[in-house]
C-alpha cells in the first residue's frame, strides 16, 4: 500500500473524520516534498516501511512504530539541532486532534527523539525504528554513495571545510557503537556491510 493509505488505515483506528485525516496527511506530504529535502523525503519514509514490514512480527505495537515514522522527520532543518524535538512537538499536537491518549502519545515523541543520537534503547519496539531509519548504512555500496550524494546537498549550506569535519564526527560516532543496529534482524543483515561503508565513506571525504 502507498504511504497515503497506510496513514489513512492508521488513523482510522481512532478518528472517522476523513477531512482531519486528509489534512494531517496534506500536511506530512508537503512537509516531506519540501525543497532541498533530497534524502529525507516521502521515499525515505517509503524505505523504512519495507524494513517494519519485514519484522512486523517482533513489533508489539506498530501502531506507535508507524505514527513515529510519519512524524520523524517532518521538521527538518539542515542548520537546526533541534529537529527531533520539533517533530515530536509537531507530532503530539496532530495525535492530540484524534484524541489519542495520552500514553501512546508520549511513547510516539520518545521514539522520535531517540533518532537523534540513536543509542540502544529499553524498549524494542524503539530499537527497531532507530534500525530501519539507519538501514541504508548498510545497503550495497552503489545505493550508499548515492545517500551520501544525497545528504551532502541537504547540507549545500555548509561549505566543504565545515561540513566534511561534521559528517566525518557523525559517521565516527556510529562506527565507535558497540553495535549500529540494535536488533538482531537489522544486525544479522546489515552490520558488517554498514561498517564498512562507513570506513570507506570517511577515507573519501
Amino acid at each position: 500500500m502507498n504511504l497515503q493509505e497506510r496513514f489513512t488505515r492508521q488513523c482510522l483506528k481512532f478518528t472517522n473524520d476523513p477531512e482531519l485525516i486528509g489534512s494531517l496527511w496534506a500536511e506530512i506530504d508537503k512537509k516531506y516534498t519540501a525543497k532541498g529535502r533530497q534524502y529525507h523525503n516521502l521515499l525515505h519514509l517509503e524505505n523504512m516501511f519495507s524494513e517494519l514490514d519485514a519484522v512486523k512480527n517482533y513489533i508489539a505495537d506498530f501502531s506507535i512504530v508507524t505514527f513515529s515514522v510519519f512524524y520523524h522527520d517532518v521538521i527538518y532543518d539542515a542548520t537546526s539541532k533541534n529537529n527531533e524535538e520539533k517533530s515530536a512537538e509537531f507530532a503530539a499536537s496532530r495525535l492530540e486532534r484524534m484524541n489519542i491518549g495520552q500514553e501512546m502519545i508520549k511513547k510516539v515523541s520518545e521514539q522520535i527523539i531517540a533518532t537523534k543520537a540513536h543509542h540502544q534503547s529499553d524498549d524494542p519496539n524503539t530499537n527497531y525504528l532507530l534500525d530501519a531509519d539507519l538501514s541504508v548504512l548498510g545497503k550495497d555500496r552503489e545505493t550508499y554513495m548515492d545517500y551520501t550524494r544525497k545528504i551532502r546537498k541537504e547540507y549545500s549550506i555548509y561549505p566543504d571545510f565545515l561540513y566534511k569535519p561534521g559528517r566525518k564526527k557523525v559517521l565516527q560516532h556510529f562506527l565507535e557503537l558497540e553495535s549500529i543496529f540494535k536488533t538482531n534482524e537489522f544486525r544479522n543483515a546489515y552490520e558488517g556491510q554498514a561498517r564498512g561503508n562507513l570506513k570507506w565513506e570517511i577515507e573519501n571525504l
